[in-house]
């Protein structure tokens, strides 16, 4: 429906599931469709075609599938095209008639084998060919190389064969040929020599006796440019310490960052004239703005993994050594809010500015004086209103201080005195026991949220660790101020967590709510999440035996909500992020900003809106809406198969349920498991009960609830377990000092610390189903 937006830039984001086709219609006015570095799955929409106006298609890093759509090439204005490193099949697209592309990557596919496309000579702008692994053969054709703006061409790792001969009229502009692996035997070089870097290693023509002394048999060391704005025909300036020389050879304090250009029309970063026309676009841009802007300086031009182009930006003040605050926000606007537009030939970009520390002093502008005929007039009109405002000041200075008082009072009877129903929070909050901070306290507990007490950051807000006045450590989780987006999981968090009470589930300390100010008070919890564990990130190593006691402990909070809790809980969104571990290692069942209270009536199942995170989401409340305490027990059930692989549920477009019924082989030792199974686990040693485990947890996700047990009966399963492999399922484990804990990394992290976690502590965030 966005017919009028030119920019879609969704790069490098966590976006997955298939590109619906409706998403694009020729009706549209893009310009700019990035999607790059995405984890999207299914094929390219052929409705992609009908946008004409495209300029920049970016759909690389991704994991798309199927064949490209045969009517890619009605794209005639597009500049750029990168479909890179996914899993694309059927033939090369045919993309002749996209006279204006100047960018083609088409590398790490799974394209049938073909003769090199006779249709890319005939594009007559491209500057870069990038075919790495993409099933080409046959020769190369010499005509490639007299493309005019040609300046790389990347081939390697494909079953071209033949003389490789690049003629002696190719661009003059062309910098590197790379042809790793293929089954090139010969190289016909012009008599003139060349100055193109050609790399020939693993072909048959670099096998053959006297190669190995050509420089084409060899890989050149990497070598990044050294671009620098030079010198405007001057000398430069010898400065003080920080201060630097401008290209006008004045000593200042520039204002510096990075340009990120995400679709740059041109490889060859050694043409230093790219880089002038681009600064010199920047000063125009800065002179039509009226900005203090003397000269700009741009160097190290690189390339990063998702193949941006970065550049190191220096801007240079026209008045004074420094810029004063406002002439650093308007050249920071003019350069993030995408109000400066460079040339076609960089694409889309963004800046990411360093902190500045040496601002002028703010130019104060006169003001034109009155006659001396009239001072005395205003001086005694103003000492008599002075004098009038004083009073009046003082009158409300003390019914403030008085209002204050009552408010104060009225809050600590009832602190949500300001709490507002409409704002999709509901009724005020039911608490039983949950004590209530001010603001002012918890600001002295934190240092008034110093810095250095910022233990995790997310949309939400942040995270601080908070010392009160007994000496423990708590974690409090601040919404950002004046938010009440999430009321409603605020709201819950705190009405569940201040009526249970259990030895595996994460304690509420209290909160607060206070001028606009929304703050969850937790026990602090030294060894992190789950997740960090399983992943290594926490230095902790999680054998056979202590992932019996985390499923132990998880399962037993979970069986407490279900049946001991008065009404039952089902929590809604169990995973190994919201399973923290305390200092011995026990787990604790987090985050009830989704859970759902049964209330009378509804023991058996309550319909409700479809929340969770994707991957343990149980398909049965998916398709039914249908919420009930096996849909928990489903979530369990991953989680258990999680701790067996230390595997997210959904990688690389496979499902871990699928995974394991596809391998499981109950006649083969460890059930035929060992291929996916966490070596940490403990693989060569005795798992014994492991299973079991794979039972049980297989089990917990069969696809009707019915069939799934209780989490009462996975508790006694799991402790069965546990008795089978000599442990005594009501042992506490071993502190993490007697751990297997990685001394290199040093302490374990803090849960709050991570950002799998900051989807838990993300503070009250609105409703959602999660993508894992």
């Amino acid at each position: 429906m966005l017919l009028h937006t030119k920019h879609f830039h969704f790069g490098q984001n966590q976006l997955s599931g298939t590109i619906p086709p409706q998403l694009f219609s020729s009706g549209m006015h893009l310009i700019h469709v990035l999607f790059d570095n995405n984890q999207l799955t299914g094929s390219l929409p052929s409705t992609l075609g009908l946008v004409q106006s495209l300029e920049v298609v970016r759909f690389d890093r991704n994991s798309l599938s199927s064949a490209v759509p045969g009517n890619l090439n009605n794209l005639t204005s597009v500049q750029e095209l990168l479909l890179s490193n996914n899993r694309l099949t059927g033939p090369l697209p045919n993309l002749a008639g996209m006279n204006a592309l100047n960018y083609l990557d088409l590398s790490n596919n799974s394209f049938v084998a073909t003769d090199f496309p006779s249709w890319i000579p005939t594009l007559q702008s491209l500057t870069t060919l990038i075919l790495e692994r993409t099933q080409v053969q046959g020769m190369v054709p010499v005509s490639l190389f007299s493309i005019f703006s040609l300046q790389s061409v990347v081939l390697k790792n494909n079953q071209l064969n033949g003389t490789l001969d690049i003629g002696s009229s190719h661009s003059n502009q062309l910098q590197l040929i790379d042809l790793q692996t293929n089954f090139i035997d010969d190289f016909k070089q012009s008599t003139g020599g060349y100055s193109v870097e050609v790399i020939l290693v693993g072909n048959p023509v670099c096998q053959e006796t006297g190669a190995a002394g050509q420089s084409y048999c060899t890989i050149p060391q990497s070598n990044t440019s050294s671009y620098l704005t030079p010198p405007n025909n001057c000398v430069p300036a010898v400065c003080n310490s920080n201060q630097t020389s401008s290209p006008n050879c004045k000593c200042s304090y520039p204002y510096t960052g990075t340009l990120a250009f995400r679709a740059p029309s041109f490889s060859g970063l050694g043409n230093s004239t790219y880089f002038e026309i681009l600064a010199s676009s920047m000063m125009i841009s800065f002179k039509s703005y009226q900005l203090p802007v003397d000269s700009v300086s741009l160097s190290d031009p690189r390339k990063d993994s998702s193949d941006y182009l970065e550049l190191n930006l220096a801007v240079f003040p026209s008045e004074g050594a420094s810029f004063n605050r406002t002439g650093i926000n308007s050249v920071g606007f003019v350069l993030s809010n995408q109000t400066y537009k460079p040339s076609n030939l960089f694409g889309p970009f963004y800046f990411i500015g360093d902190q500045y520390t040496y601002f002028a002093a703010e130019v104060q502008v006169p003001t034109t004086s009155k006659k001396s005929s009239n001072i005395g007039v205003i001086v005694g009109a103003a000492a008599g209103g002075f004098v009038l405002l004083s009073l009046l000041a003082l009158v409300g200075v003390y019914a403030f201080r008085q209002k204050k008082r009552a408010e104060k009072a009225t809050e600590q009877s009832n602190p949500f005195v300001n709490w507002d129903p409409n704002k999709s929070s509901g009724d005020i909050p039911q608490l039983k026991g949950a004590r209530w901070f001010s603001i002012e306290e918890l600001k002295k507990y934190t240092n008034n949220f110093l810095e250095a007490n910022e233990i995790g950051s997310g949309g939400y807000g942040k995270v601080y660790r908070g010392t009160l006045p007994t000496g423990n450590l708590v974690a409090i989780k601040r919404a950002q101020q004046g938010s009440m987006q999430g009321g409603v999981e605020f709201k819950n968090e705190i009405e569940l967590l201040s009526r249970v009470h259990h030895k595996n589930l994460v304690s509420l300390v209290g909160f607060c709510f206070e001028q606009g100010e929304q703050l969850l008070v937790y026990e602090f919890l030294p060894n992190g999440t789950l997740k960090e564990s399983l992943s290594g990130k926490s230095g902790i190593r999680l054998d056979w035996a202590r992932r019996l006691r985390v499923a132990i402990g998880a399962a037993r909070g979970l069986a407490y909500l279900h049946e001991l809790a008065n009404p039952p809980i089902i929590h809604r969104d169990i995973k190994s992020t919201n399973i923290l571990l305390d200092d011995h290692l026990n787990a604790k069942v987090a985050d009830f900003g989704l859970s759902k209270l049964m209330g009378e009536g509804e023991r058996g199942h309550v319909t409700t809106q479809v929340k969770g995170t994707m991957g343990y989401l149980d398909p049965e409340y998916y398709m039914t809406q249908q919420l009930t305490e096996k849909s928990d027990v489903y979530s369990f059930g991953i989680l258990m198969l999680e701790l067996l692989t230390a595997r997210r549920p959904i990688e690389r477009g496979r499902y871990i349920v699928r995974e394991v019924r596809v391998l499981m082989n109950k006649d083969k030792d460890l059930y035929n498991l060992q291929g996916i199974l966490d070596p940490a686990i403990g693989l060569g040693t005795s798992l014994k009960g492991l299973e079991s485990f794979v039972e049980l947890a297989m089990r917990c996700v069969e696809e009707s609830g019915a069939d799934r047990p209780t989490m009462g009966e996975v508790v006694k399963e799991i402790e069965s377990i546990m008795v089978f492999a000599g442990l005594n399922p009501k042992a506490e484990s071993a502190t993490t000092s007697a751990s297997y804990e990685d001394e290199s990394k040093g302490y374990a992290t803090h849960p709050y610390s991570n950002e799998d976690f900051l989807e838990y502590s993300g503070g009250f965030p609105p409703s959602r189903i999660e993508p894992q």
